[in-house]
């Protein structure tokens, strides 16, 4: 594999800095990037056939609230397309997609719930520091990855912290 499309929404200013670290991350590893903006659902189709025309070899589906309500059809175009595809919400994997890494929300909320509580002691929000996340998840579809006719390697269904089967 030595192309890889990524769907981006650049109206999700977040987005750029996922965008921006996919790109470092190719060039280390001297891999060519699609970059696909899709503002709206009707884009989806447009990007998924010029996916295939290009030959992808994989896609990164970049966090965005849309792609959290359209995660059906996005999960159905990339099996259609017969795409290995790794998402970077886990709502994703409710519907079938491939792989999921991205940080753990249910860490992030429980650190959030400090921060409420600083808060409501009097703390300044000025006062307290930006933090990262810093647990992360991965999860694997077998069924998925069966259904595209890949093998998942046991040294990454081991490092998984959910193994869909």
């Amino acid at each position: 594999m030595n192309r890889v499309a990524i769907l981006w929404n650049p109206v999700n200013q977040s987005a750029q800095l996922y965008l921006d670290q996919a790109r470092s991350a190719a060039r280390t590893l001297g891999i060519q990037l699609q970059v696909l903006e899709v503002r709206q659902p009707a884009n989806f189709e447009r990007a998924f056939t010029a996916m295939s025309r290009e030959r992808a070899g994989a896609l990164l589906v970049i966090a965005d609230g849309m792609f959290i309500l359209q995660r059906t059809g996005i999960v159905d175009l990339a099996a259609k397309a017969h795409l290995p595809a790794m998402y970077t919400l886990r709502e994703h994997m409710e519907v079938g997609g491939l792989a999921f890494y991205g940080p753990s929300m249910a860490d992030n909320f429980r650190r959030a719930a400090s921060y409420v509580d600083k808060l409501l002691r009097g703390a300044r929000p000025a006062d307290l520091p930006v933090e990262q996340p810093t647990k992360f998840e991965l999860v694997i579809n077998l069924k998925t990855a069966k259904a595209l006719g890949l093998t998942i390697p046991p040294s990454l269904l081991q490092r998984a912290d959910q193994v869909i089967e």
